[in-house]
């Protein structure tokens, strides 16, 4: 059945480094747009950042500059790039699948599980 699973979490050190990745099976990857969103406790869902079918990318101007989002359409892969990370960065990192490429979670279909990342001061 059509699936995300998130990986590459953990416990890193403020201004150190990360990368997720999110493995998709039983679709066709490469039609869609994929994003990754974060929650952290008591919190919404938060966009954090987009690459569409295309390969064009939107990042939230809270990650812009520090993460890099990437797609392997051959491997059925989105990864998410994290550099410089700061303790507010602390969330369970989503990924999902979307119709096309936006900023609402709404417009997202199908959700992987997530993975959290913990920034310490």
């Amino acid at each position: 059945q059509a699936q995300l699973v998130e990986s590459g979490g953990g416990l890193v050190e403020a201004g150190g480094s990360l990368t997720l990745s999110c493995a998709a099976s039983g679709w066709s990857f490469s039609l869609y747009a994929m994003g990754w969103f974060r929650q952290a406790p008591g919190k919404e869902r938060e966009f954090v950042a987009l690459i569409g079918s295309g390969g064009n990318t939107d990042y939230a101007d809270s990650v812009k500059g520090r993460f890099t989002i990437s797609r392997d359409n051959a491997k059925n892969t989105v990864a998410l790039e994290m550099n410089r990370l700061k303790v507010e960065d602390t969330a369970v990192y989503l990924c999902a699948r979307g119709n096309y490429a936006s900023r609402m979670p709404t417009n997202y279909d199908l959700w992987g599980q997530g993975t959290q990342v913990t920034v310490s001061s």
